[in-house]
């Protein structure tokens, strides 16, 4: 899954969903974009979307370059107007368990599995995804130029940011809400002064050290 369909090529000023078209020239549909949101974060699941497009999504871009509220707006014509998408969430427990990257292979693939539509074609964002029985292409910053991938992307991170406002209002001392459990200065100030909870990843430097600085602390 590391090299495009042969014989197929990509114009730089393609757009969007250039790749897909590409490959629609060629037969290998439906395509699906998969990607991940809460790699980085050391607190929160990590949430893992795929999707699969036959129209343009108006305004869609990488998620991270979108405001809220377009990010928003793009999830739900996203979830109106997909082929197909699905949504798979790994818990922080799982995440320490498995180790951060077998559990976001874990997820992608999942997340492929759940679609209603077999792709013909993945296309999936900075690493392979190997063993699904299916062509595809890992692409260096793929939710900028792949449509499918900017859509798994939107809802991802959607998905996710809903999920840690809920968890804010569990753990209101460490404000998930603003930072969505990446490490923020914010955020480890709140760990220094409270330790971890049961939804921070416990594999973490930063977090290990705040235990056991708690540890430390007790009397």
């Amino acid at each position: 899954m590391t090299s495009f369909a042969p014989g197929t090529t990509v114009r730089r000023d393609a757009g969007l969903y250039g790749y897909e078209r590409a490959l629609a020239r060629r037969g290998l549909t439906p395509v699906a974009g998969v990607d991940e949101a809460g790699r980085g974060a050391c607190a929160g699941p990590l949430v893992a979307a795929a999707a699969v497009l036959d129209r343009p999504i108006p305004g869609l871009a990488d998620s991270k370059l979108l405001t809220e509220k377009r990010r928003e707006a793009c999830y739900d014509l996203i979830v109106e107007r997909a082929v197909s998408y699905s949504v798979v969430v790994i818990s922080p427990a799982e995440c320490d368990r498995m180790g951060l990257h077998r559990a976001n292979v874990a997820a992608l693939r999942r997340a492929l599995a759940r679609l209603d539509t077999r792709p013909g074609y993945v296309l999936t964002d900075g690493f392979p995804v190997d063993g699904l029985g299916t062509p595809g292409l890992a692409m260096w910053k793929g939710d900028r130029v792949a449509a499918s991938i900017a859509a798994a992307s939107v809802v991802a991170k959607v998905t996710r940011d809903r999920m840690m406002v809920r968890l804010h209002e569990q753990y209101p001392q460490y404000d998930f809400a603003t930072h969505k459990g990446y490490n923020t200065p914010a955020h480890e100030h709140a760990l220094r002064e409270h330790g971890p909870c049961p939804e921070h990843r416990f594999s973490y430097v930063n977090v290990k050290a705040a235990m056991e600085g708690q540890r430390g602390s007790a009397p």
